[in-house]
């Protein structure tokens, strides 16, 4: 479908010299709407019909639910409230596609949306075109201080989606005998610099996010930390060294584990990392692009926050907090902040110090997660180009495996 049509009939002739920084902020928005949208559907073209229903644990969301909720996000947060007389492309929507807003309405069960055989990948397809459409109007009809910073909400809401739907779809071919390959791209490069600690000293700093550009509400207030002194490593733990910690008994020394990683290790019968078979010759690992030898240089991947803290112990660091991981990114120097993977922090997901929810139903987007989860920091091979920052927190419980999630150490 082309988003491109239409766009510059709603200008005519030269741009007032007053208006061209409002045209000029219009025509950005737009064309970043039209390009996130677009790469939406671009990761989705490699699966079926099939591929895009199934639902493999509660976690995990159908592509298919995906490209609906994403869609569902800009009809309900803009097109609703702002565009005169727009009519939703089917009221059943409201409910199947809302994740967790309360504050909107009712929500299908999170376990269940692999239950949605109806509506079909088609009219899902057909959804996203409708609201694509509604969407142009509705930027050519309002001036872009109505709608912008939404639409930019909306764009960097998408992104993360964008992640989901490959996190997802992996645990999907991964649950299937056939362990089918997603596609050839999204392979992991090796780590090639070599392992060092870099050392910051300590001191007052300043954390979260600070002056231009957009940010989640999570990365506010800027605030002060105060900091001993600390040494971060230069890059991320290899495959290969986290093999060591395997051949070393590390899933069978519970004086390496947090008690309730212990639990979960002894009731999962975890062995090695999400993903990771012992083969004949060696150990192999389920990919994006299929099932491979695993490559001692690449980073190593889908690994719990208990898993990461074990590791960590035996190899006599720790994992940073998250104060660490910003400041050291920022001074430090370090390799593959962002496109290996997320790295995971000692740091519970708390809110900074003065941090207050936007009001309505949008602030229900990060603050009401601060319970039992850890932070992530950095960005992995599937965060879109772009989207990373130092600044951002990501976060799962310690116990999640299916993130493109890996280990950096400090000590």
């Amino acid at each position: 479908m082309d988003h491109g049509q239409g766009r510059h009939a709603a200008v005519s002739g030269p741009v007032p010299a007053g208006a061209a920084t409002l045209y000029e902020c219009a025509t950005q928005v737009l064309r970043r709407f039209r390009e996130v949208r677009a790469y939406t559907e671009a990761l989705v073209a490699p699966l079926s019909p099939e591929d895009c229903q199934v639902q493999s644990m509660p976690d995990v969301s159908p592509a298919k639910w995906h490209l609906a909720h994403t869609t569902w996000f800009f009809e309900t947060f803009l097109l609703q409230p702002l565009l005169p007389n727009y009519r939703p492309f089917d009221p059943a929507y409201a409910v199947l596609f809302n994740s967790y807003y309360v504050g909107v309405g009712e929500r299908h069960p999170r376990a269940h949306r692999g239950l949605l055989t109806r509506p079909r990948l088609n009219e899902v397809m057909d959804y996203r075109a409708y609201v694509n459409r509604a969407m142009e109007h509705l930027m050519e009809q309002l001036a872009p201080s109505a709608w912008g910073p939404l639409v930019e909400l909306g764009c960097q809401h998408e992104q993360q989606h964008q992640e989901l739907i490959l996190m997802d779809i992996k645990h999907v071919l991964s649950s299937n005998p056939l362990q089918p390959a997603y596609a050839d791209t999204f392979e992991l490069q090796p780590l090639g610099e070599a392992f060092g600690w870099r050392e910051q000293p300590g001191g007052l700093y300043e954390i979260g996010h600070g002056g231009a550009g957009f940010h989640f509400d999570n990365e506010t207030p800027r605030h002060r930390v105060w900091l001993e002194p600390f040494e971060m490593a230069t890059r991320l733990v290899k495959a290969g060294e986290y093999t060591a910690f395997i051949a070393d008994g590390g899933y069978h020394r519970p004086e390496l584990w947090l008690s309730e990683g212990w639990d979960l290790v002894q009731r999962e019968g975890w062995t090695a990392p999400l993903y990771w078979q012992e083969e004949a010759d060696g150990w192999s690992r389920f990919t994006l692009c299929g099932r491979r030898p695993v490559d001692p240089d690449q980073a190593v991947l889908h690994v719990s926050q208990f898993e990461a803290d074990a590791y960590a112990r035996w190899a006599g660091a720790r994992l940073p907090t998250e104060a660490e991981w910003e400041v050291a990114s920022v001074h430090g120097g370090l390799h593959g902040l962002y496109n290996h993977a997320w790295q995971w922090t000692a740091s519970a997901y708390l809110g900074y110090p003065g941090f207050m929810p936007p009001e309505g139903a949008v602030g229900e987007y990060n603050g009401k997660f601060m319970s039992n989860q850890m932070v992530l920091r950095g960005g992995s091979l599937a965060t879109p180009d772009g989207h990373a920052r130092a600044t951002y927190r990501n976060f799962f419980p310690a116990s999640a495996r299916w993130a493109f999630s890996g280990i950096r150490l400090a000590r």
